[in-house]
């Protein structure tokens, strides 16, 4: 919105407008104003939270032990304490005319209240269950679906329905309509990827945030022609406004983790994770950086093969490959303090992320 100032240029005493117009500004705004709001609103979001939740998030029984002594009480749906920064921040400095902008809004917001009824449901019924989890499946992929069909119809006749094969020099595999299917199970995968990652204080709010750090990066190079073409790397015309939402993403993230760290004030719950995964999927596919996704999401692609694996392992031999799944909770049980995990964790995650970043360049 605040980018339409840019116009107001016409002479000297406004000439410090034309910052306005500049995307690394309005990116570095972004962040700055989502923290902002994050501080301001965020302690009364909690103290609200609290009152309406009572006895906050249900604990799994079947989970470590001290979860239920050291988390019981605390509220979840601390997602909307990510989301409201986040958006408004967005809406603020990015350009309204971008529809790449308003198609990844669409699956944050969409995304974010699956994941709001799911701890509605979990908080009111008192149960560590939530919706059906083909149901919500059903509704992940008809929105990731609908996202990555209106993708495909602004992009350019010759990167709609291709797949950029990273380290291969303007490598694109052909899936033509199918394409709906890749972007769907990128854009779910993602999603439900944090989920999975999201079981300790302040592990999945990090990672997320060092893959969209990531990920500002990629769709701003990708965005613009000139650089595009010297990395050759798929050129995706408007896709670099991403930036400021990824940066809202980084500071609202920066704002909730002040009171997600250890020992946790609030848990983002599925409102938050669903919302953050969705997200950064649909950046992907976007950006035509879906395989690379995977990489600097390595992290939440870790946390889900793990869990993958104990349940095939248990349902056809009877025994688990891990002492407990997701792997974060493995080494919990093998005596790991909480927050070596979480920050052995992060480490990991950021090393992942330079390798995704470096797939810019080794072509």
């Amino acid at each position: 919105m605040l980018s339409y100032l840019a116009l107001l240029t016409h002479t000297d005493q406004l000439a410090f407008f034309r910052l306005f117009g500049y995307l690394t500004f309005r990116a570095i705004a972004a962040v700055v104003t989502a923290l902002v709001i994050a501080f301001w609103i965020n302690p009364l979001l909690i103290r609200w939270l609290k009152v309406k939740q009572g006895k906050g998030q249900p604990i799994r029984k079947e989970g470590p032990q001290r979860h239920i002594l050291e988390k019981a009480g605390t509220p979840t749906m601390g997602g909307i304490l990510i989301l409201i920064p986040w958006i408004l921040s967005t809406l603020l400095w990015a350009s309204l005319t971008n529809r790449y902008v308003w198609i990844v809004l669409l699956v944050t917001l969409a995304f974010g209240l699956l994941g709001f009824l799911d701890d509605y449901y979990k908080v009111s019924k008192r149960t560590a269950d939530g919706l059906s989890g083909r149901a919500r499946l059903l509704i992940e992929f008809a929105v990731a679906g609908v996202a990555t069909f209106l993708v495909m119809q602004l992009e350019s006749p010759d990167l709609s329905g291709m797949l950029a094969v990273p380290f291969l020099k303007t490598a694109l595999l052909p899936f033509g309509f199918f394409f709906i299917l890749v972007g769907a199970c990128t854009i779910a995968g993602a999603a439900n990827a944090v989920n999975f990652t999201d079981g300790l204080d302040g592990l999945a709010i990090v990672p997320v945030m060092i893959a969209a750090a990531a990920f500002i990066l990629i769709v701003y190079l990708v965005g613009n022609e000139k650089f595009a073409a010297y990395l050759q790397l798929p050129y995706v015309f408007g896709s670099g406004e991403l930036a400021v939402f990824l940066a809202a993403l980084v500071g609202a993230g920066l704002g909730f983790l002040w009171y997600n760290a250890p020992p946790a004030m609030i848990f983002m719950g599925d409102t938050g994770s669903l919302s953050l995964g969705g997200a950064l999927g649909a950046v992907a596919v976007v950006a035509k950086h879906e395989v690379v996704l995977f990489i600097v999401g390595g992290l939440f692609v870790l946390e889900t093969v793990s869990v993958i694996v104990q349940v095939i392992s248990f349902k056809l031999t009877g025994k688990r490959v891990f002492r407990m799944a997701p792997i974060h909770h493995h080494y919990e049980q093998l005596g790991w303090n909480e927050s070596t995990i979480v920050i052995r964790f992060w480490i990991v995650a950021v090393m992942l992320a330079l390798l995704g970043l470096a797939t810019l360049k080794i072509r």
